[in-house]
């Protein structure tokens, strides 16, 4: 199937998922389609020198909805890159916006290029070019759209960003808000890297802890000694792994593009990543055993499914063989509708991307909040808060006749560094958006899965916003 079909699908497939839940809400027919419909794309091209000649880009930045301001999406350097796929990320941005209640709006953006092909002075060529295109047209700015990372970009392609931005703007003292993901010695946050893997973790523990919902897929309470499998190693399926294996989990089977493993006994992730980084490969690793292809992977017999690659990964064609109980989409769009309804008949229990994959955004806004606010997060309560907490324990040891060690004060009396309120921040939101969330699930009978649940709560706190501005009554 070619990339441009795949990217009418998933577009098809998210204006399936709204369609589906919009029904199920009282609200009048012209704000559900002003909510659906992208608000503007911007598609343009540009020359750039790539060894003797020139090589023309393509390239796009979709804005789905305005009803908050700025917009927020990230961007993707890819060949398979196209119209449809990044309209249908900006859609997703908006629901995923909204249902962990972080006030912007949603976007996208996209250079057909595959980074691999171009050297480092290459690609810092083409960011800085499709910035500057950006700025021409207003696309970008920490009041309007605010980029970030996504497949194929990282803090290095942010950094270009926002030096290109300053450059146009050396007036704007927030002007280092206009893009997140950046490294924390250009403003970035601390926490921001593992963000979207740690806010996986976090749905994943936050579903398993509901006893009711484990009993019913056959499963106990509780995430530790689940069986998980994980599909991509990149920044997302890494920190995913790293976090549901510290927190108890088995890992028995890892997918990444070379091949896959599979082991009932559990893969050590570490390990696993020194092996990979002597070898090229996961192949080939301790008693894990190499799989005959990268997508049986996705059917192996474990109870936690996290396909953390592309879209469109669980298909009909598939889904009737998948073995997971639950199924936590870490990257954007993994499962197609029409897998959906196979899985469903299954009894599996699909978490759906607009909210398990939502931490990256998260911690992005409160990169945003840190950029505009120009300071770092705890310094100025971390020794408030250290000294009291050292006088609280000085009047136990007093009442109590104890003397603490230095390594126990230490750690009891510590504040809050900015990583510490960035972990907390992440967990509260994917916590509380959950229980939202599950709420609409259960107490809806004509509300099915969890995916339909998430759209209708995204639906009406957007259409909220467009009320409170006047727009519709």
């Amino acid at each position: 199937m070619s990339s441009k079909q795949q990217g009418r699908d998933f577009l098809a497939s998210v204006g399936h998922y709204f369609d589906k839940a919009a029904a199920l809400t009282q609200h009048p027919e012209g704000l559900l389609n002003q909510i659906k419909m992208c608000n503007s794309v911007y598609t343009f091209k540009f020359p750039i020198r790539k060894g003797d000649g020139y090589q023309t880009i393509t390239a796009w930045r979709a804005q789905h909805s305005h009803h908050k301001l700025p917009v927020k999406g990230g961007i993707r350097f890819s060949d398979d890159a196209n119209e449809d796929e990044v309209v249908a990320l900006a859609s997703l941005m908006t629901y995923k916006c909204a249902i962990v209640d972080v006030p912007f709006g949603g976007a996208k953006g996209a250079v057909k290029i595959n980074p691999k092909e171009f050297s480092k002075t290459e690609l810092e060529q083409v960011t800085r070019r499709y910035t500057a295109e950006l700025i021409k047209k207003n696309f970008i700015g920490p009041a309007l759209d605010v980029p970030a990372p996504d497949y194929g970009t990282g803090a290095r392609e942010m950094a270009w960003i926002a030096d290109t931005y300053l450059a146009f703007h050396p007036e704007q003292i927030d002007a280092l808000g206009c893009v997140t993901g950046k490294t924390v010695s250009q403003g970035g946050i601390r926490g921001r890297n593992e963000a979207t893997g740690l806010g996986v973790f976090y749905g994943l523990r936050e579903v398993c802890d509901h006893a009711e919902d484990m009993k019913t897929l056959g499963l106990e309470r509780g995430i530790e000694g689940k069986r998980v499998v994980v599909q991509g190693l990149g920044n997302v399926g890494y920190h995913a792994a790293k976090f549901c294996s510290e927190g108890g989990a088995i890992l028995v089977g890892i997918a990444e593009y070379e091949g896959a493993i599979y082991d009932p006994k559990g893969i050590d992730l570490e390990s696993l990543m020194r092996h990979r980084k002597e070898t090229g490969s996961i192949l080939n690793f301790g008693t894990a055993k190499n799989l005959d292809r990268r997508e049986d992977a996705l059917e192996l017999d474990c109870d936690i499914l996290i396909p953390a690659a592309l879209e469109n990964q669980i298909t009909a064609e598939n889904a009737p063989r998948i073995k997971a109980k639950i199924i936590g989409e870490a990257a954007n769009g993994p499962v197609t509708a029409d897998a959906e309804d196979i899985l469903q008949a299954k009894g599996v229990l699909v978490i759906p991307d607009i909210y398990i994959n939502a931490g990256g955004v998260t911690v992005s806004y409160f990169e945003w909040l840190k950029n505009l606010s120009r300071v770092r997060f705890g310094r100025i309560e971390k020794r408030f808060e250290q000294g009291a907490f050292d006088r609280i324990l000085q009047l136990i040891e007093k009442e109590s006749g104890r003397t603490l060690s230095d390594e126990e004060r230490r750690t009891i009396a510590r504040g809050a560094d900015e990583v510490d309120l960035v972990y907390s921040g992440l967990e509260e939101t994917m916590i509380g958006s959950y229980h939202q969330i599950r709420e609409i699930w259960k107490q809806k009978e004509t509300v099915e899965t969890l995916r339909t649940a998430a759209f209708v709560g995204a639906i009406n706190k957007i259409a909220i916003s467009y009320a409170e501005l006047g727009v519709f009554p």
